[in-house]
């Protein structure tokens, strides 16, 4: 895997500015030693101490010649995909006594048939990187001030120099598109956003443009000497629905996967983090086998819609491409009678609706302003989120609105009405538990409120009287860090069932 990729500052980003990508270096103010189309180049600069032509040595960059008068160089890069940067890498790899020893960063969004002249002479630019000191021989690594979204970049050099790459690390921005297109492109906006490995190449190959020209191009896993898989999952460009999922093994002859499967999910603006746990994922492809390089055609048949797809290779392996071909696409929240249940309260309605789910107070002022809510994923997503956004407070508060596991349900109904016609089928494992039990239940319940000031919560559904002692019993010698921790959890879990049982309520 080539060096600048491995930049933790700038993981899972895309180098927009990438040849690979079509990003194309326009007009400069001079490269006489070495050709500012080198700038944008995919590959990682190389240096032979040996090689000299006619004007000089040969340098793997952009270099101008030694300047006599006043002024500095510049250079105007053309982004391959238009979209947000997050930062730069201005490379000197190689250029040791004859590095740009200062550069400025400026952007502008225009047309793409903008001439370069017109970039030079009329285009309104931004600056976005003020002149900073840069490092021979060194990557220099800049978050930028404003994201954009950009076309072009103009790098200006003090006050001459050479300059190996220009990184341009960012987010493509996402595509509208009413024709059929590769949803997951990253020239439409596609993203990759996780994978469980990238040992031999970086996931962004996966919805790169274009055929690869070796298996470096391509996707590929380690190998892997357990019983798991490997997995990517991809933000797509164009949300939508799928027709066709072509998954391309070009170049993986003896390391391609033996099975393949597709899901996907409808969470639009989905924390990266969050999604990776998020539950509703669906299958859209089930597991196929794969053969060695081939292109694997799939009729989908308008599958969806989805904003992620997560491919996953069993057990590993590598894939050069996947494309998935469709059209832009939302799903109909009004057809579900949970959502557009929720849609249809005023704000107070829908934090005394989220309140019969959760009662900790800040969880369900934040769900109520989170909506409209366009999938079950979403919502699920959503609660979860603002539930790990609270703290230690919030979740005792939730807390205090559980009847305790084994004690008399009856009773205990009265002081949470609010939440009691929802938590009726949550203790039936305890019903028809012996005497000698529901009395161990009991006690065990009071011990644990002495030792951690709060009564014991679990997702009861499911569990008998038995199995919920034997898990108090064993949660006893938790630290209270811990055990606090895997309370949540449980609240949690439990918070998710209720919004499923809270379309019942709704209707």
């Amino acid at each position: 895997m080539s060096q600048s990729r491995d930049l933790v500052a700038f993981a899972n980003l895309i180098d927009l500015a990438s040849d690979r990508l079509g990003g194309e270096a326009l007009l400069c103010s001079d490269d006489f030693f070495a050709s500012v189309d080198n700038l944008v180049k995919d590959a990682e600069p190389e240096f032979d101490p040996d090689a000299y032509y006619e004007r000089g040595k040969v340098m793997d960059g952009w270099e101008s010649r030694r300047r006599r008068t006043p002024g500095h160089d510049w250079a105007i890069v053309r982004l391959g995909v238009e979209g947000e940067l997050q930062g730069v890498d201005i490379d000197t790899a190689f250029f040791m006594g004859n590095h740009g020893p200062f550069a400025s960063l400026e952007a502008c969004n225009v047309p793409a048939d903008t001439s370069a002249e017109a970039l030079r002479d009329e285009v309104e630019w931004t600056e976005i990187l003020p002149q900073v000191p840069l490092q021979r021989g060194s990557h220099n690594l800049f978050a930028v001030s404003q994201p954009g979204p950009w076309t072009h970049l103009r790098l200006r050099m003090f006050p001459d120099g050479g300059i190996a790459r220009l990184r341009a690390y960012g987010v493509p921005k996402q595509r509208t598109s009413a024709e059929r297109v590769d949803l997951a492109a990253l020239a439409n906006g596609g993203r990759p956003v996780a994978c469980s490995d990238m040992f031999f190449s970086p996931m962004s190959n996966l919805i790169s443009p274009g055929d690869p020209e070796n298996m470096g191009q391509g996707w590929e896993s380690r190998r892997r000497r357990d019983d798991g898989y490997d997995w990517i999952v991809v933000k797509l460009g164009v949300p939508g629905h799928i027709d066709e999922a072509l998954l391309d093994t070009m170049h993986f002859k003896g390391n391609y996967p033996d099975r393949a499967w597709l899901e996907g999910i409808w969470w639009p603006d989905a924390p990266d983090s969050d999604v990776l746990r998020a539950e509703g994922w669906q299958t859209v492809l089930p597991a196929k086998k794969l053969r060695a390089h081939h292109k694997h055609s799939f009729d989908l048949g308008g599958a969806g819609p989805f904003t992620h797809v997560r491919l996953n290779i069993a057990p590993c392996g590598g894939v050069a491409r996947m494309r998935l071909w469709g059209r832009a696409g939302e799903p109909d929240a009004s057809a579900d009678a949970l959502l557009s249940g929720l849609a249809a309260l005023d704000e107070g309605a829908r934090v005394e609706a989220f309140s019969r789910c959760c009662g900790a107070s800040r969880w369900a002022a934040a769900m109520a302003k989170s909506g409209p809510f366009t999938s079950r994923a979403h919502l699920y997503g959503e609660a979860l989120r603002q539930w790990w956004l609270l703290d230690v407070t919030d979740w005792k508060e939730a807390f205090t609105h559980h009847p305790q596991i084994g004690a008399d349900v009856e009773k205990l109904r009265e002081k949470f009405a609010s939440t009691s016609h929802l938590a009726e089928n949550e203790q039936a494992g305890v019903a028809g538990a012996s005497e000698t039990t529901l009395r161990a239940l009991a006690q065990a319940n009071t011990d644990y409120l002495v030792r951690f000031g709060y009564i014991f919560i679990v997702c009861a559904t499911g569990k008998t009287a038995t199995e919920m002692l034997e898990l108090l019993e064993q949660r006893m010698h938790n630290t209270p860090e811990n055990e606090l921790r895997i309370a949540a959890g449980e609240q949690a879990k439990i918070t998710r069932l209720r919004l499923d049982a809270l379309e019942g309520a709704l209707s």
